[in-house]
C-alpha cells in the first residue's frame, strides 16, 4: 500500500468496512477515491494534499440492507418518494458486479472501475423490468471524478419503462453558514418542504439559514459551491441531468436521523444532478446516459462571483 509514484496501484480491490468489497481508484499526482460494491456507493474522494472532499457520516452504518450515509448514493429508479417504490429506489441497497466486459467507453484516465447492476427476481416483483445499469466511476488525471451511468432497457416484453434518478453527492464544507452555492439563481424549484409546491428562486446566489430541501428545474450544466472558510469551490458539470437537488436537515431533522450526528449538518451540502421532474422513458434497447464530473479548485472572491481565472483553469 505504501508504493509511491510509478508504483502506485491505480485500481486496488480490498476490503472495507464490515469486510464489503471496495475498490479504491488513485491518481499519479496523489488523489484518490474509493467505490463500495454495495450500492456501487463512492464513499470517499481526497485531493493531492489528502483532504476528504465528500462527507459520510460518522455514525454510517455500512450494513446491508442500511444505505450508506453521506459520499454519492445513487437513487434509482426512483429518486425520493417521486413514485410507489421505497426511498430514493433500491440501486443504493443492492450488490453491484464489476463489468468485465464493458461497452467501449472513450476514457483519458488510467484509474477507473466499471459495474454492472442487473435486477435480481426479488426486484422483479417490486419493479417489473428487465435493465443493464452499467456505472463508470472513474479518476482524472487533475483529481476530478466523474461518475458515468448508462442505463439499457433489456425488456423482452416490449414494453417501456420509466424512471428517475439522482446521484445524491454528499460535499463536505467546513461551515454550512459560509457556503453559497451560485449558477441556481432566478431557477423555478420545487420545494419539498411545501408539498413539492413550484417556487422562483431569487436572484443572489443560495446560502444556507435553515432546512432546505429543493428540486430546481432546467438548471445548467454546471454549477459552482463555494466554501468561503477553506477558500475551495467544488464545480459541478453535469450532462443528461436537468435537475439539480439542494439538500441540508438542519438541526431539528439531523435529531431524528439514527445514521446522521445531531451536529453534523454544519459539515455537509448535497447537491445532486438529477432528472426528477420529467422523468425518462426506454423502450426496449434504448439507453439513457447521464454524467457527472466533479472538481474542486482553489476559489477567491470577485466581487462575491467565481474568480473566471480559476475556473478558466479548472475546465
Amino acid at each position: 500500500m505504501a508504493a509511491s509514484g510509478s508504483e502506485r496501484v491505480a485500481v486496488e480491490l480490498c476490503k472495507g468496512i464490515n469486510g464489503l468489497d471496495k475498490v479504491v481508484l488513485r491518481d499519479p499526482r496523489g488523489s484518490t477515491a474509493e467505490v463500495y460494491l454495495y450500492g456501487a456507493h463512492v464513499t470517499s474522494w481526497k485531493n493531492d494534499h489528502g483532504e476528504e472532499l465528500l462527507f459520510v457520516s460518522s455514525k454510517a452504518i455500512f450494513k446491508p440492507p442500511k444505505a450508506i450515509r453521506g459520499g454519492i448514493p445513487i437513487c434509482f429508479p426512483q429518486f425520493g418518494n417521486h413514485g410507489s417504490l421505497e426511498q430514493h429506489g433500491f440501486a443504493r441497497n443492492r450488490f453491484w458486479s464489476i463489468d468485465t466486459d464493458p461497452p467501449p467507453f472513450p476514457t483519458n484516465s488510467k484509474s477507473f472501475i466499471d459495474l454492472i447492476l442487473k435486477p435480481s427476481e426479488e426486484d422483479m416483483q417490486k419493479w417489473p423490468h428487465s435493465y443493464e445499469f452499467r456505472l463508470r466511476v472513474a479518476l482524472g488525471t487533475g483529481g476530478d471524478l466523474m461518475l458515468t451511468s448508462r442505463i439499457r432497457n433489456t425488456n423482452a416484453d416490449g414494453k417501456p419503462f420509466t424512471f428517475t434518478f439522482a446521484y445524491h453527492t454528499y460535499f463536505s464544507v467546513s461551515d454550512i453558514s459560509e457556503v453559497r452555492v451560485e449558477c441556481l439563481e432566478t431557477l423555478d424549484y420545487l420545494d419539498n418542504l411545501q408539498n413539492k409546491e413550484r417556487f422562483t428562486e431569487q436572484g443572489d446566489a443560495l446560502t444556507f439559514e435553515s432546512e432546505v430541501d429543493k428540486i430546481y428545474l432546467s438548471t445548467p450544466t454546471k454549477i459552482a459551491i463555494l466554501d468561503h472558510e477553506k477558500k475551495r469551490t467544488f464545480v459541478l458539470r453535469k450532462d443528461g441531468l436537468p435537475d439539480a437537488v439542494v439538500w441540508n436537515p438542519w438541526d431539528k431533522k439531523a435529531k431524528t436521523m439514527a445514521d446522521f450526528g445531531d451536529d453534523e449538518y454544519k459539515h455537509m451540502l448535497c447537491v445532486e444532478a438529477a432528472v426528477v421532474e420529467k422523468p425518462i422513458t426506454l423502450k426496449p434497447g434504448e439507453e439513457w446516459k447521464g454524467r457527472l464530473e466533479l472538481s474542486a479548485v482553489p476559489s477567491s472572491y470577485c466581487s462575491g462571483q467565481l474568480d473566471p481565472q480559476k475556473v478558466l483553469q479548472s475546465s
